[in-house]
């Protein structure tokens, strides 16, 4: 049996297979894409990618990001991006590489009604400044990079709950744990109030072992460690 959540589940990856069989997993309601994602699938027409997942997933919200490396560049390819299907969301990054941000195009972009997917956020400022400047009227995503943070060294809880706060008031808009690392994000990210939360396909599969016991999680480690042994033949005693 599959789990249910409260929170909504999106799978976070490149590769059309991995999309289409998490589509049959009855949590995932959306998929979001990232340009590194593209290149470890191995991706080289950007546009053919998007046309043919918009064809096979017409029913799910798809997230695709801009490349430009100024605002000019990036609204147009947002306009791009956003013309091929009600269903889809412009990945726009909460700054330039440079530090300068993007919340002047993000205002532009969100107030042209093409919903946007404000991301590589990674402090409480910058979801400020995004919903600052979102239409309310216009659906968006607002990505925190929760792993990312925790990559540091940091305890991202106080950063999810202010951002859920700051989200709240925004109808239309709706906060996403992004960089998801483990199995217990997607209960810690429901358990506090957020939205949505994007899941690589490989940490989707491990759902599976949801309601398994502890114990059992020992018998199958071990159980794994003698069909490798038998695999490699060795012998400790020859």
């Amino acid at each position: 049996m599959e789990p249910k959540f409260d929170i909504e589940v999106y799978s976070d990856g490149a590769d059309i297979n991995d999309m289409l069989t998490d589509a049959k997993r009855d949590y995932v309601t959306g998929f979001t894409t990232n340009p590194s994602l593209m290149k470890k699938a191995g991706i080289t027409n950007y546009l053919e990618f998007a046309k043919n997942a918009i064809k096979e997933l017409p029913d799910y919200g798809i997230s695709f990001e801009v490349f430009g490396h100024d605002n000019e560049t990036m609204k147009k390819e947002a306009a791009i991006i956003s013309a091929l299907g009600d269903n889809v969301f412009v990945k726009i990054p909460i700054l330039l590489a440079d530090g300068t941000s993007n919340a002047p195009l993000i205002h532009d972009l969100s107030h042209a009604c093409i919903k946007v997917n404000v991301t590589a956020i990674s402090t409480i400022e910058q979801v400020q400044q995004t919903v600052d400047n979102l239409d309310d009227d216009v659906p968006a995503l607002v990505s925190i990079f929760v792993g990312r943070v925790a990559d540091t060294g940091q305890d991202p809880t106080e950063f999810v709950k202010q951002s859920v706060e700051l989200t709240k008031p925004h109808p239309n808009a709706k906060l996403l744990w992004a960089s998801t690392r483990e199995v217990i994000n997607v209960y810690q990210a429901q358990d506090m109030g957020v939205d949505v939360i994007t899941v690589p396909p490989a940490i989707l599969a491990k759902l599976g072992k949801v309601g398994k016991s502890s114990y059992q999680v020992s018998v199958d480690t071990v159980k794994g460690f003698d069909k490798d042994i038998s695999s490699l033949g060795f012998s400790i005693l020859d």
